[in-house]
Parts: structure tokens; C-alpha cells; sequence
């Protein structure tokens, strides 16, 4: 039912500020800006950067992870290293560093098999939740898939059109913390046939004029877009 991920959006504090963090650090493109919000291209995705003064608002204290082709990833440790204090995991088949954003958003960057820019795109988003089995179950019928669960039940890992992972309250690597009302955007085939599957279960449904917005039992807003629109 998704096919794609369009956009994540975070809060920040002071604008300016995370704009030029997120121009200089990570070299990202800016594609629209006005007062409240700044839209960056992330590879094949959006990241948007959000004042809190309207809803949606934006994802608070947001573990998510953008992708790197694996040649690239040793020149973004070296980068990030003289000013950030990094943290590294080794997967085995793939290595992530970790960082935070002015605001305390925990950014990855993960090697991929991929190839491409520097960034290539978001493979990976957190989220929050209170009630871990509801959650899943949320999420199972939107199309994700659990492929992974932790041996504390605090987390499960899902498949989709990107990764998603829900964690019940609690720190993860580089202390991250799963982020609380985050504002994704999905591209799907028929936004309205999407939002039946769980509209009963959602904090609420409107009609936007990007698409079908709802808000899941954790408050965080999930946009469904037409894959047709651009």
C-alpha cells in the first residue's frame, strides 16, 4: 500500500540555526524556504525543518538515518569527526555513525550497497510509541513488515518503504531516543484506500491538499500522497 517515503519533518528551535547545520554539516540542498519551514532535498527524499507555531509540527528529539554509498562512508567519518563527538556501530555488513543536530535530533548516517551522492536518501525512522503490540499492529496493516524485535521487548524493527523502528520509552545507541509527534509523508497508490485500513484506530483524518493527513494512537502524523502527484 506505500510505496515510498516523501518527506520527514523535524522541529527545531531557531531556524536559521538548524538550516546552516544542515547546509554545512551534511551539505544539503535547500528546496524551498519561507518563515515557519525549510525543505531540504535528501537524496530521493525531503527532510523539512519546522518552527513550532502550527501543527504538524515535527518530529521531537528524531533518531532517524540518512544512506551512504559504502565508498563514500570513511570520508564522512573523517568530516564529521573534527567537530562532532561521533559514535560508531559496526552491523557487520554495513557501519553507521551517529551525531546530533542543534536540537537534539540523533542523525545516522548509514554505509549502503547503493550507489550515488553523498547522501542518498532516509533508510531509517524512529518513533515512539506507548503501547508497543498496538503499534506494530497499527503499522502491520499500513503494509509494514516486523522482521526484527529486541530481546527486551522495547523495540520492534519493521520493513517497509523504508525501516521503521518503535520503541517503547527508552535510549538506544549514542543514547537516541525514538522521536514523539513525527510528521512523515508517504507516497501511495490511493490515499484514501490507505487510511480505511486504520482510520478506525487514528487520533484523527482530514483532507489536505497534499493528500489524507491522520494522526496515529502516539500523535504522530502520517501524510498519504498520491504517487502520481510530484
Amino acid at each position: 500500500m506505500l510505496s515510498g517515503l516523501r518527506w520527514l519533518a523535524l522541529e527545531v528551535k531557531h531556524l536559521d540555526r538548524a538550516r546552516e547545520f544542515y547546509e554545512t554539516s551534511l551539505d544539503l540542498s535547500v528546496r524551498a524556504a519561507n518563515e515557519r519551514e525549510v525543505v531540504f532535498d535528501a537524496g530521493e527524499h525531503a527532510l523539512v525543518l519546522r518552527r513550532p507555531d502550527g501543527v504538524p509540527r515535527g518530529g521531537v528529539h528524531t533518531h532517524y538515518a540518512f544512506s551512504t554509498p559504502k565508498p563514500r562512508y570513511d570520508d564522512w567519518y573523517d568530516r564529521l569527526s573534527r567537530d562532532f563527538d561521533l559514535v560508531e556501530h559496526d552491523f557487520g555488513s554495513a557501519r553507521s555513525l551517529y551525531f546530533y543536530d542543534p536540537d537534539g535530533n540523533c542523525v545516522e548516517i548509514g554505509s549502503t550497497d547503493e550507489d550515488g551522492d553523498p547522501i542518498t536518501g532516509i533508510f531509517e525512522i524512529v518513533l515512539e510509541v506507548e503501547d508497543l503490540p498496538a503499534a506494530e499492529q497499527f503499522y502491520t496493516d499500513l503494509g509494514f513488515e516486523t522482521y526484527n524485535r529486541g530481546t527486551d521487548r522495547k523495540r520492534v524493527r519493521m520493513g517497509g518503504p523504508f525501516d521503521l523502528e518503535l520503541w517503547e520509552p527508552h535510549l538506544g545507541i549514542a543514547d537516541a531516543r525514538g522521536g514523539v509527534h513525527v510528521d512523515i509523508g508517504f507516497e501511495v497508490d490511493d490515499p484514501v484506500a490507505v487510511t480505511t485500513e486504520v482510520e478506525d484506530r487514528s487520533c484523527g483524518v482530514e483532507t489536505v491538499e497534499s493528500g489524507v493527513r491522520l494522526r496515529d494512537p502516539d500523535g504522530h502524523y502520517l501524510t498519504f500522497v498520491s504517487s502520481d502527484s510530484a
